[in-house]
């Protein structure tokens, strides 16, 4: 930032007002800020905000000016230099402003002038000088607070730790047996003055816990919450770190250290009004709103935040309602919390060898059987897959339905019904076509009227594109059969089948793809598209026990706020854009078309816990997960399930 060119009217107040400079005396400069004078100016570093100030050759010298009042004074005799309306004055309110900005200056305790925050020499006093907006009143919350460190075995290595890391911290720390925790977790609970102990039948509101939990070769530390929350994350994070667990070896010694320091740290912060660590990572992979727990393994030693979704919520922020995705972009950042490797329900998608062109395919694993998915692009395919595996592990927790005809998962509820809708209008596209040929056109269903397609100029280039790949690029003697389905009162919905007329790349023969799309195109489109995905899947994955096909479900995710000026229609992007303006018409008909409007599911009482884990998981992600139409099963041609 360039001192000189402030002006006098960006950096003063009006005459007769206070400014920056008349008030400088509330604050002082923060402990631990680093200052390098420099030829023309300064460069100061905090605790995570750096600033370089410059300009004329004075300005090191007009900062000399600036720390001595800010170490001493408060600037009183400065501001009685510096006449209001002069240059003088307009740079040092500019300097000042710009110390504000980027939280180098902290405000004085009441009554303390010519000392800075944390001067008393405490290591404690200190940190919370360098860290917190009022460090007196963190101090003084820290005092009133006392900490019970509880463990089944309270001399065990992680309690010793953590009573030491809240000793160096300045908490009061009391260690006591509780013999209802598990071996290797320590629960740290931190009450004020008259509050609950932590297993209270009724938990005061400021109670703050968090469990530190250490397995072999792994550990972890839970997001700070009531001693109720903390214990059930605790169990959640051991559950599944349990598969991570190391075999044989010696502990690291410094794994305990790392898990219980941390532990302090993050019930220290809660307690003083601090922000979590967690937020002080700048870790973009962490979700906003969802909590986060660190992950530490000893081989190589390091920890990690990771963005926890438990399968237990206490607390009233936890149970709050998440909002739903609403973009791709925000269901891709989602997809690795549930696909993390430590602390995941699901197995990640990944691409690995396998093709993606002229389709991109994705593989991962769900209950033990391989998946694969593909559509016209990677991201798209990745997202597939989740909500695929999603709905066949949740399938299993509701009584005699398999995966096809379980509960619908999509990435918010827009998603999650177009796809449940498309799965119940393909339905409906078979039993209208079953009463076109029997001559019985009045039916709930109404009638399904052929609607002839060829590659002709004039079509949607996307509809041609693909149709062109998979008869000419990959050699597959295919023809489309398309049909308009009308229901009584409703829009129009267009069912496009691709079936095979010889033996191509495949050996199954048959139906290769099918859709059920607002227009003929787009249906021939996502037909076409599922029927090179479907080709590609048994050359290049022919043991995957799953296929996952693409629809213009996705489409309300992925249109693009904007598109270039040269995204024509044959562009992935401006198709799905148009179909996403489609897409609420085509809902609306295909509602009026089945019958039927998919609700919110959850988990029987009697379904598995990992079900419940990963419904829950799901919702607060922002997925939404719809019940399945009653009596249902989808077309095989359809299918995103067995193959």
């Amino acid at each position: 930032m360039t001192v000189d060119q402030a002006g006098p009217d960006m950096a003063t107040s009006q005459e007769g007002e206070p400014d920056a400079l008349d008030s400088l005396g509330r604050w002082t400069l923060r402990p631990g800020v680093s200052v390098t004078v420099l030829p023309h100016g300064v460069h100061l570093r905090g605790w995570i905000t750096s600033v370089t100030l410059e300009g004329g050759a004075g300005l090191p010298v007009l900062w000399g000016r600036l720390a001595e009042a800010l170490a001493g004074d408060g600037g009183a005799e400065l501001a009685q230099a510096a006449v209001a309306g002069s240059p003088l004055r307009a740079a040092l309110v500019t300097v000042i402003g710009q110390l504000h900005d980027h939280d180098l200056l902290v405000e004085r305790p009441a009554g303390e002038k010519g000392h800075a925050a944390g001067e008393n020499g405490d290591a404690a006093g200190q940190w919370l000088g360098a860290v917190a907006d009022r460090p007196a009143e963190a101090a003084a919350a820290l005092i009133r607070n006392r900490v019970q460190v509880l463990a089944a075995r309270p001399d065990g290595p992680l309690a010793r730790a953590a009573a030491r890391a809240l000793d160096r911290a300045g908490v009061r720390a009391a260690t006591a047996e509780a013999a209802d925790l598990p071996d290797g977790q320590v629960l740290l609970v931190a009450a004020g003055p008259g509050e609950p102990s932590p297993f209270a039948a009724e938990q005061d509101a400021e109670e703050r816990a968090v469990v530190v939990g250490l397995r072999p070769g792994v550990g972890f530390v839970t997001p700070v919450g009531s001693a109720r929350q903390a214990r059930a994350d605790a169990d959640g994070l051991a559950d599944r770190l349990r598969r991570r667990e190391a075999l044989g070896g010696a502990e690291h010694p410094g794994l305990p250290a790392l898990l219980a320091s941390s532990a302090a740290q993050r019930l220290v912060c809660a307690v003083a009004g601090l922000r979590d660590p967690s937020a002080e990572a700048g870790d973009a992979r962490l979700i906003p709103g969802l909590p986060a727990a660190l992950v530490a393994e000893r081989e190589p030693l390091r920890g990690e935040y990771r963005t926890w979704a438990g399968p237990v919520l206490v607390d009233a922020d936890r149970v709050r309602p998440r909002a739903d995705v609403r973009t791709l972009a925000e269901a891709l950042a989602r997809i690795p919390v549930l696909t993390d490797r430590l602390a995941g329900v699901l197995d990640e998608p990944d691409p690995g060898a396998l093709p993606q062109l002229p389709a991109a395919l994705v593989r991962s694993s769900v209950a033990g059987e391989g998946l694969v998915s593909g559509s016209a692009r990677a991201d798209l395919a990745r997202l597939e897959a989740v909500c695929r595996a999603a709905e066949l592990l949740l399938g299993k927790g509701e009584s005699g339905l398999e995966g096809e005809a379980g509960p619908v998962v999509g990435a918010g509820a827009v998603h999650a019904r177009g796809r449940a809708l498309r799965r119940a209008g393909a339905g409906a596209a078979v039993q209208q076509q079953q009463g076109a040929r029997s001559g019985d056109t009045a039916g709930p269903f109404g009638g399904a009227a052929p609607v002839p397609w060829s590659p002709e100029p004039g079509r949607h280039p996307q509809a041609l594109h693909w149709w062109s790949v998979l008869v000419r690029r990959l050699g597959v003697d295919a023809d489309v059969a398309v049909s308009r389905l009308d229901a009584v009162g409703g829009g129009a919905v267009f069912h496009a089948e691709v079936q095979v007329q010889a033996q191509g790349r495949t050996a199954t023969g048959g139906v290769l793809g099918a859709a059920v799309e607002a227009s003929a195109d787009d249906a021939v489109a996502f037909a076409a598209l599922s029927a090179v995905v479907r080709v590609q899947a048994a050359a290049d994955a022919p043991h995957a026990r799953h296929l996952v096909t693409p629809s213009g479900a996705v489409a309300s995710l992925a249109r693009p706020e904007a598109t270039a000026p040269w995204e024509d229609a044959g562009w992935t992007t401006a198709w799905l854009a148009e179909s996403a303006a489609r897409e609420p018409e085509l809902q609306e008909a295909l509602t009026a078309l089945t019958g039927w409007s998919p609700q919110p599911w959850e988990p029987p009482a009697d379904a598995h816990a990992d079900v419940r884990a990963l419904w829950s998981a799901l919702r607060q992600c922002g997925f939404s997960v719809l019940s399945p139409r009653p009596g249902h099963r989808t077309h095989p041609t359809l299918t995103e399930g067995s193959r």
